[in-house]
């Protein structure tokens, strides 16, 4: 009975009426009365701010006032944004195509045939026959190939042909053929003999892309030239170019050796890739 009398109570005095009176202070004459209740005037409070709200939220979100809202980005902040993120997806795509390209680099360093996934295999050709299609190369030394080729272009009156038959390729050593290219024992490469202590020299003239230590073919050099043409030299005692120096044809770049875990004595071991795809040096080269 108590908790109910108490509610009736409450309610009673929400309904209870009050009168809201506007005197004139000169001649307490009533200007402006209004009736009231508790109920009234709370609705009334709850109505008028929610308009306010609704208002404040309207002005925000559609007039350019709300640049003035302190931590919201302004236009400019937010094309830069824009900006951003899509330098960010090109620079992502750009290192995409640099990690394929180093993997591939690796693969030729290792002794391997470099793998592309784009490259889908003619069925109706054995296995042992399959060749990789072209792979892409370090935008640097593509831009040095074109600034090169086109001061040979201004030189000369008829354009360079760009069929590595006609090229004129050094003997990298002055010696024997002990191992001739055989893709059927995976052999891409001829595995040349001479003198102790022989010079190695390059075949055209080109760039180092690496010259280094493998534990498998001791110490290598890698040489890129143009019409994207690689050569390779492995088993070498002592490496004369470094990474990044350019060299002539017929230039020593390296002394034969012994070295590596697949040697079977002093040789060199000469490769020769064009667009990812081993050739047969003695095809291009009179050894």
């Amino acid at each position: 009975m108590a908790k109910q009398d108490k509610k009736k109570k409450i309610i009673d005095k929400l309904k209870n009426r009050y009168r809201l009176i506007i005197y004139n202070d000169s001649t307490y004459q009533t200007v402006w009365s209004m009736k009231l209740t508790r109920i009234k005037v709370f609705t009334t409070v709850s109505f008028g701010g929610l308009l306010l709200v609704l208002f404040t939220v309207l002005m925000i979100a559609y007039t350019p006032i709300r640049e003035f809202i302190p931590g919201y980005p302004s236009a400019e902040v937010r094309q830069l944004i824009v900006h951003n993120a899509m330098l960010v997806d090109s620079l992502d795509e750009q290192l995409q195509i640099r990690d394929t390209y180093f993997e591939k680099i690796r693969a030729l360093i290792e002794g391997e045939i470099p793998h592309d996934p784009d490259f889908v295999a003619d069925t109706s050709i054995p296995s042992n026959e399959l060749q990789i299609n072209y792979y892409n190369h370090d935008s640097i030394f593509q831009q040095k190939i074109l600034e090169e080729q086109l001061d040979l272009s201004l030189q000369t009156e008829a354009p360079k042909s760009r069929n590595i038959a006609n090229l004129h390729f050094f003997t990298p050593l002055q010696g024997m053929i002990t191992n001739k290219f055989d893709k059927q024992t995976d052999h891409v490469a001829v595995d040349l003999v001479g003198m102790p202590n022989s010079r190695i020299s390059a075949v055209l003239d080109g760039t180092v892309i690496f010259a280094g230590w493998t534990v498998e073919t001791g110490y290598i050099i890698y040489l890129q030239h143009q019409n994207d043409l690689v050569s390779a030299y492995k088993h070498n005692a002592e490496l004369l170019k470094k990474v990044n120096e350019h060299v002539k044809g017929g230039e020593a770049i390296a002394i034969m050796g012994n070295t590596g875990e697949l040697t079977t004595g002093p040789h060199l071991h000469f490769e020769l890739w064009h667009q990812g795809i081993a050739l047969d040096p003695e095809k291009y080269i009179d050894f």
